[in-house]
Order: C-alpha cells, then sequence, then structure tokens
C-alpha cells in the first residue's frame, strides 16, 4: 500500500510540475502578483497537490486555497464541486476567480484574495 501512495504523490507532483511549466497567460498574471510575498505579505505556493488533486496557488498559512477557473473548468461542475469539498473538509477556504477577472482587473483580484485570507486591505 505504501508503495501505490508513493506513486500516487510522484504522479500528482509530476502533474503539478507540468502545470506549472505550461501555464496560461491568466495563470502567470495572477502568479507575478502572489509571488514573493506581494500580496498582504502572504507566501504562496503554485500547483500543490493536495491528496488526489492539484490546487492551483496556495497559501498554508492562512488555509486558502485560489483557483483560476478558465475554459478547462466548464462543464466540470461536479467534479469542481467534489473536489471544494474535499478541500473545505481538510480545512481549506476556497477562493474562486475567473480568467476574465485576473485579465480586466488584476489588483481587485489581489485584494479579493487578501481579504480570502483574513486580511484587512485599505482600498
Amino acid at each position: 500500500m505504501k508503495k501505490q501512495r508513493r506513486r500516487q504523490t510522484e504522479s500528482q507532483t509530476d502533474l503539478a510540475r507540468e502545470l506549472r511549466s505550461r501555464g496560461t497567460i491568466p495563470e502567470r498574471i495572477l502568479w507575478n502578483v502572489l509571488k514573493n510575498r506581494q500580496v498582504a505579505g502572504l507566501k504562496f505556493r503554485r500547483q500543490v497537490p493536495i491528496g488526489e488533486y492539484v490546487v492551483d496557488y496556495l497559501c498554508a498559512d492562512a488555509s486558502l486555497i485560489v483557483e483560476l477557473d478558465g475554459m478547462s473548468h466548464e462543464g466540470r461542475q461536479g467534479y469542481d464541486a467534489k473536489r471544494t469539498e474535499f478541500l473545505r473538509l481538510l480545512g481549506y477556504t476556497m477562493f474562486r476567480v475567473t480568467n476574465d477577472e485576473v485579465l480586466d482587473d488584476v489588483e481587485a483580484v489581489a485584494m479579493g484574495i487578501a481579504r480570502a485570507a483574513g486580511v484587512d486591505v485599505v482600498a
């Protein structure tokens, strides 16, 4: 059983690496805002395996997951709901944002993320 879990973890890690290497333009824009503690001093990691899932951005200190929903999420509401519930049961808060929101006003998205993490933001 241990080998099977390790294989799954390695598989998820490989998937996370692949996702990091082929990020979309909105993913790259958002990452440029989240990296290096630029949003309220919060440390984010990207494409992080949690269980059988890979989350887009994780702030472990705030137990906050930021999910960027683009075209790949269309028609997957059931899968996304199951995934969200699994992550919620582990204690994570989910903050969902669309590609269009990132492209239209990434600063407003960053403020929303800070608020979701429980940080007071002055506009």
